[in-house]
């Protein structure tokens, strides 16, 4: 992987891998197709965790498929109020309105965030949560946090916290947004913040990234003579 695909290449898996989830058009409940997938993506997730019991496991699938299932539906229900409310509101109100709708979404996918981790915590630890988390999100944050390490090996202790801090974040959002524009773009404004944190502190990037490249094609043609 080089410095000029690292920061993006998780979040072009994550794109391409969830690109069907975010097509979805009809409920989850009767999109029999759109339940093959989001249970499939379950079943690859829970296979990850080792769980050496069948009926745990069971239960954990069944809890990430319906996870899927009920953003699908909150994201689906954003789109049919924007159109009833939002657009056919006042243009007076129609900020207002926008504003309100929002704000109840982002209620509701908060809601529905914390009583998903509660229903997983039932079954898995800590480390196992955060397992399906990055199964959510295509292990952008692993990703891109071995990339930024890779590239900047000078990082100090309280960097490194700041960066995984902000990806832990944008992972957290991102495992709510409906599409896999959406969470791209989560993680892309996050990994904005981090290049500007990093820029504040007299790191260029760019010379960073070339050295980095340097160093790769360096490691390349040590390893073709061996």
């Amino acid at each position: 992987m080089t410095p000029k695909t690292f920061l993006f290449s998780g979040l072009i898996v994550l794109m391409g891998a969830l690109s069907t989830l975010g097509q979805a058009s009809a409920p989850a409940s009767v999109d029999t197709a759109y339940n093959r997938v989001v249970t499939e993506r379950a079943a690859k997730i829970v296979a990850t965790l080792n769980l050496s019991e069948p009926a745990k496991s069971a239960r954990v699938q069944e809890r990430i498929a319906q996870q899927y299932r009920d953003l699908n539906a909150i994201h689906e229900r954003r789109k049919e109020a924007i159109k009833n409310r939002v657009e056919m509101a006042p243009t007076a109100t129609k900020l207002a309105e926008k504003e309100k709708l929002e704000g109840e979404i982002t209620g509701e996918l908060k809601t529905l965030h914390t009583d998903f981790l509660a229903r997983l915590a039932a079954d898995l630890n800590s480390q196992q949560i955060d397992q399906v988390k990055d199964g959510m999100t295509y292990g952008v944050l692993p990703i891109t946090y071995k990339g930024y390490q890779a590239m900047l090996p000078d990082l100090t202790e309280a960097q490194k916290k700041q960066i995984l801090a902000w990806l832990t974040e944008a992972r957290e959002r991102a495992m709510d947004e409906g599409t896999s524009k959406e969470k791209h773009a989560m993680f892309g404004k996050y990994k904005g913040r981090i290049n500007n944190y990093l820029s504040a502190a007299g790191i260029d990037l760019k010379q960073a990234g070339k050295a980095w490249e340097e160093r790769i094609a360096s490691e390349a043609e040590k390893a073709r003579k061996q």
